[in-house]
């Protein structure tokens, strides 16, 4: 029965490459409402970022006026041209800065946690909440890799990312500022590489965020093919089908390897093209400045003052390409998780009241002129017009060769999909009148290939009823002929089943 379970054929699914635009930025937003519960601390850790940013290009003009005083000259005049007053000053900011850093951090890393578990714990409520058609077309790994390497990449962005852009844009801002400041000749020559940066970024940052999602793609198949070996491993063993295995995983790992190359020679090309242009336009400044200082334009210490900013703003520049491809990556990872959180889910409140039985059945079953294709093959009708009753306490044997639609039945009856034509009934009442969360506790069923959940055997048997007595644990074991073997076993009840119950029989999982 279990083939019938599993009947919706893998399809490929191409999923669509985001661009930067409008559009994904607002769809990507709605991830951003996580942050509500956190807006005050986010706003204090955002004031321990904007003063460790100016605290931090203090130190610039302090050591240039440093140097000056040492030769007896006062950069400025409200500060004494002192060198241990000028030193003492550099020692409280830092002593400061790094007060401000620790809580900053704190603060991030903490709203960050926060954020991505309740993300996690709602992306897992909606992916068990989802229809059983939805994981008829996709592979156990690729969605095991949407809650675990795209929710980690959007942690990422959270942690550090988006404080690090923040932090970088303020240190631009006010860096080029004082550049301006210090000397207006030597801040045109450097600021006239702006613009040939920022169409570089546009260029490059296209090709970098479509080569990062085709890798996350790559990495989610090859994480399938290793779940499926994994659950598969006897009949891989018994087909000696090891190699097999492994030259599929080993060519997805080579197509990954080829994308993640491929996209780090663009990010390389990229950063290796903007700190040509920056330290280029470092070493000018240098050669310019000794120049201004030569003819008494500027002195040393404006001259180290400028050289300073303008490390502050090169290495602020030159962490905008990773930043860019991280948000990227993010960006792509978002579309992916909000893909599961768009998904239509079942009529059913996944609450603990929905394991309360609110509408009794006696226990009557009706097929009345069913017909059903699975929304996977909707050209292949897997059942036509069947019709049948069983009534309560009868016993109804369904024979037929395999793909006949036998485990379909069971599905039907279990609503895991619903008739294309006719109606199921229960009670002469048709499944419409009922909830979900009704119908589902009060059918069981038993397939073919029967998964166990990696606990006790206790744990498994109360499955079904989770608030379960001992007592009826036993009455439920007796009832299936499993009480006496139950027994044999040294830790009895409290016995661990290993992963999808391994450590028992075939036989023995279904009467559990």
């Amino acid at each position: 029965m279990a083939r019938g379970f599993n009947s919706g054929n893998k399809q490929e699914e191409d999923l669509p490459k985001p661009k930067l635009n409008k559009e994904l930025l607002l769809r990507a937003s709605k991830l951003m409402t996580y942050l509500k519960p956190y807006r005050f601390k986010f706003g204090v850790g955002m004031f321990f970022l904007v003063l460790s940013s100016l605290a931090m290009l203090a130190f610039p003009a302090l050591l240039g006026a440093m140097i000056d005083a040492a030769q007896g000259k006062q950069t400025y005049p409200w500060l004494a041209p002192h060198v241990y007053y000028i030193g003492g000053i550099a020692f409280i900011i830092l002593s400061f800065l790094s007060v401000v850093s620790f809580f900053r951090i704190r603060i991030f890393v903490e709203i960050a946690e926060r954020t991505l578990s309740a993300l996690r714990k709602d992306t897992y409520l909606k992916l068990i909440s989802l229809p059983i058609e939805f994981f008829a077309n996709r592979r156990v790994g690729e969605l095991n890799s949407r809650l675990s390497a795209d929710l980690s990449q959007i942690q990422d962005t959270l942690t550090t990312t988006l404080a690090e852009i923040l932090r970088q844009l303020i240190s631009l801002c006010f860096g080029v500022f004082l550049l301006v400041w210090v000397s207006p000749k030597l801040a045109l020559m450097n600021l006239c590489i702006l613009p040939i940066i920022v169409v570089a970024a546009i260029i490059f940052g296209k090709f970098i965020r479509e080569l990062s999602r085709q890798a996350q793609d790559k990495m989610a198949e090859s994480n399938s093919i290793v779940q499926e070996t994994l659950l598969g491993i006897s009949n891989v063993k018994a087909f000696v089908n090891e190699y097999f295995e492994f030259n599929r995983y080993s060519n997805q790992m080579d197509s990954v390897v080829k994308l993640a190359v491929k996209g780090a020679t663009f990010r390389g090309a990229f950063a290796s093209f903007i700190i040509f242009c920056i330290f280029g336009a470092v070493i000018a400044v240098i050669w310019y400045g000794a120049a201004l200082v030569s003819i008494h334009e500027m002195t040393v210490g404006d001259l180290t003052t400028y050289i300073l900013y303008s490390m502050f703003v090169a290495g602020s520049m030159g962490s905008f390409p990773e930043l860019y491809a991280n948000i990227q990556r993010s960006l792509g990872a978002s579309e992916r998780i909000l893909e599961i959180l768009d998904e239509p889910q079942e009529h059913l409140n996944v609450k603990p009241t929905c394991k309360e039985v609110h509408k009794t059945m006696t226990g009557k079953l009706s097929f009345n002129h069913v017909s059903f294709a699975y929304p996977s093959r909707p050209d292949i009708e897997i059942l036509k017009d069947i019709n049948f009753t069983a009534n309560a306490g009868d016993k109804i044997a369904i024979v037929g060769p395999s793909g006949t639609g036998k485990s379909t039945i069971a599905s039907l009856i279990l609503q895991f999909y619903t008739a294309n034509k006719g109606e199921v009934y229960y009670d002469d009442k048709p499944a419409s009148d009922f909830e979900l969360c009704d119908i589902r506790n009060q059918v069981a069923i038993v397939p073919q290939d029967v998964l166990l959940f990696g606990g006790t055997i206790r744990e498994n048997i109360a499955y079904g009823k989770l608030d379960a007595t001992e007592d009826e644990i036993i009455a439920a074991a007796k009832r299936a002929n499993a009480h006496q073997f139950i027994l044999n076993f040294p830790e009895s009840y409290d016995t661990l089943v290993g992963e999808r119950g391994v450590k028992l029989s075939g036989g023995q999982r279904q009467r559990i």
